[in-house]
């Protein structure tokens, strides 16, 4: 697939043939205004002709990058804010057959409906590349009476992605660039959502409380760990005929964006996103691919990772404990993964490191030159879960070849008295059961009017009482992980 920002030169070689450029309103979705090329997937793809118009709500706290990211009005607690996405039916029919293109038909999975996709999408052809990501459009975002422009908008998503997709369900997840179009139009140069350059709309997918997302991430950082702020919001897309509700998302703040900016001192070093045999750790795993770098992308060092997989193996765990545990100290941080490991199964948290090899981000923080690990992606937390559940408190059963990072560390003694410890305080702030069942029914009553009136098509609800027996659900979880823990630690 052609990229996005690649097509400014197609752009002007159309202008050398005096293709006409009509301008396009933002909230007319008046498809007489494009022009359109076909790309290599077979994606009929639009050329940038609506670049006459002005930024008339721009203001410098609102869409700038002078200012710091305002938290407080983007990752409200206690709201469901109302975020609407303008794109223009030319563009929003190009999305569909790029993902037609991905995975094939929508709507033609084993519990999905039968026939082609929304508004007339044939079978396609099914890409060979599951590597690559939806294509980006611009599109206008509107959102506390102001409007942004020409924000790059896609699909995102993995196994999500493609299972909602394939199930005929419209409610998937979107990431929003907000200059990603810059060199397109340049009216939005360096353009931000309250400080924000990139954001993630999650779907919520497979959770019918639609709390997991933002709560798992919430007990993440209030444990004192980096992660993601995440907030609430109703989302409609217009697409041509007027706005379309597609339900209730969580916004969720960019690891490689303003976590690293705001979360660390020093935001230059390696960012890592593993996703593969690689992000296992297991002895001969190596794979310099499926280490996915999010920073210093032309820097092709991944010294951190070797080392670490280096260190992870060396025969002194055996030898020389004390030996071991100060290499594997030097190069990882430790406390941290403890802290989080202790987290992630309290909790319970399938689909990530232990059953899943990916959903975790490393980085190199560069004030203590140690890879740091950083969760992500929690909208399966919070329950026993699938493929074989959530891990048990003390690991039994686990492969060590196939999770060493757990295995070696929890096998040791020093490391296990850590982890312990790190449990005891876990349900005793982080997760503590009242304070969670409180906020479980604080939730409840925001949620509910918007929860239960998604749609047939946006919606992974099969009736709104599902959403209440979602969310009581999650009361007694918390309640039964107290004397797990219990359980446990005696």
């Amino acid at each position: 697939m052609i990229k996005q920002k690649s097509k400014l030169n197609t752009y002007f070689i159309t202008l050398l043939f005096s293709v006409a450029a009509i301008a396009f309103n933002a909230c007319s979705n008046d498809d007489d205004s494009t022009t359109e090329v076909t790309g290599n997937s077979g994606v009929t793809e639009e050329l940038y002709a609506d670049t006459d118009f002005e930024t008339t709500d721009w203001t410098t706290e609102t869409h700038t990058k002078n200012v710091d990211p305002n938290f407080n009005e983007v990752f409200e607690d206690n709201t469901i804010k109302r975020l609407d996405v303008v794109v223009s039916n030319t563009r929003w029919q190009n999305m569909l057959s790029n993902m037609t293109d991905l995975y094939g038909a929508f709507g033609t999975g084993s519990s999905g409906p039968n026939g082609g996709g929304p508004g007339g999408q044939g079978q396609g052809t099914v890409s060979t590349d599951l590597d690559e990501d939806p294509m980006f459009v611009p599109a206008n975002v509107l959102c506390n009476g102001l409007e942004w422009y020409r924000v790059g908008v896609r699909f995102k998503g993995n196994s999500s992605l493609r299972t909602a997709w394939q199930n005929g369900n419209l409610k998937l997840s979107l990431k929003l660039d907000f200059d990603e179009f810059e060199d397109q139009y340049p009216q939005i140069d360096n353009q931000r959502f309250y400080g924000f350059k990139k954001l993630s709309l999650k779907n919520n997918f497979d959770d019918k409380s639609m709390i997991r997302e933002k709560v798992a991430g919430d007990v993440f950082r209030n444990a004192g760990l980096a992660g993601s702020h995440t907030a609430f919001y109703r989302l409609y897309v217009d697409h041509g005929d007027g706005p379309q509700y597609f339900g209730v998302y969580t916004m969720v703040e960019e690891v490689d964006d303003t976590v690293l900016d705001n979360q660390f001192s020093d935001d230059n070093g390696n960012l890592y996103k593993p996703d593969g045999n690689a992000a296992s750790f297991a002895s001969g795993s190596y794979n310099e691919d499926e280490y996915v770098k999010k920073s210093n992308e032309d820097e092709a060092d991944f010294s951190d990772v070797s080392s670490l997989l280096s260190v992870l193996h060396n025969n002194t765990r055996l030898t020389n404990a004390q030996t071991w545990r100060a290499d594997l100290d030097a190069i990882l941080d430790t406390d941290v993964f403890l802290k989080y490991l202790a987290v992630n199964t309290v909790i319970q948290n399938w689909d990530t490191y232990g059953r899943m090899t990916h959903n975790y981000y490393l980085y190199n923080n560069p004030d203590t030159s140690k890879l740091t690990w950083i969760p992500w992606d929690n909208n399966e937390a919070l329950q026993l879960g699938k493929l074989g559940g959530s891990l048990p408190l003390d690991f039994s059963g686990l492969n060590a070849s196939d999770w060493p990072l757990i295995s070696y560390m929890y096998q040791d003694a020093t490391y296990r008295e850590k982890y312990d410890t790190y449990v005891q305080d876990v349900v005793n702030n982080a997760f503590n059961a009242s304070t969670m069942q409180s906020l479980y029914n604080s939730y409840s009553a925001l949620l509910e009017p918007y929860a239960t009136t998604e749609l047939p098509g946006y919606t992974y609800l099969n009736n709104s009482s599902e959403f209440q027996t979602a969310i009581n659900t999650l009361s007694a979880h918390v309640s039964q992980r107290a004397t797990d823990i219990i359980n446990y630690l005696n």
